[in-house]
């Protein structure tokens, strides 16, 4: 069965005040550090956003199809694409991804799951860290045109198996944010 990674980075960073793909992260930036661990247990990889934004990166960027609306419209323009059965999707600040969350949630995608997404240690559910199969397009596309936009909604709808990790995990939007994450490092 095909697996692509994405990696969405259509948001406005409005917290952050500048682009969080965009952040350093060693020797790349973090966009491109996410990508990179998707490269090592997914088939393919791309970006999902604004291409003119992220175009001297490595990978290809796919166009959001309805800028604006948040993550689930990234999910949406990923499940279009049909580039995969399983679209592995994580958000640009996702820093400290591990290839070992992305396996584990690629193993419990059983033939009957839609959606498998990591529950950290602090028993929060990420819907920008999770796999969803091609065949969630039409319940993805009717949320957002009923004004359901909510991710975390969406995976309480898809009866996501929960992907147990002993992390925590950080989404990084604002500045202190990045700031304990690069020093913690």
């Amino acid at each position: 069965m095909k697996t692509a990674g994405f990696v969405l980075t259509g948001g406005e960073s409005s917290r952050m005040g500048r682009d969080k793909a965009l952040l350093p992260a060693g020797n790349s930036v973090m966009v491109e550090s996410i990508a990179s661990t998707l490269a090592t247990v997914t088939e393919e990889v791309f970006l999902v956003g604004r291409p003119e934004r992220y175009s001297g990166l490595a990978f290809e960027c796919l166009p959001d199809l309805r800028p604006g609306l948040g993550p689930l419209s990234g999910l949406e323009t990923v499940l279009a694409s049909h580039r995969a059965e399983l679209n592995v999707v994580v958000a640009c600040d996702l820093a400290g991804l591990r290839a070992s969350w992305i396996t584990g949630l690629l193993q419990a995608m059983k033939p009957e799951a839609l959606c498998a997404a990591v529950l950290d240690r602090n028993a929060k559910l990420q819907p920008l860290c999770a796999v969803y199969r091609t065949e969630c397009l039409e319940r993805v596309t009717n949320a957002i045109n009923e004004g359901r936009l909510r991710a975390i909604h969406l995976l309480a709808e898809l009866k996501a198996v929960k992907v147990s990790v002993d992390d925590v995990i950080l989404n990084m939007n604002t500045p202190e944010e990045f700031e304990r994450w690069a020093t913690s490092r």
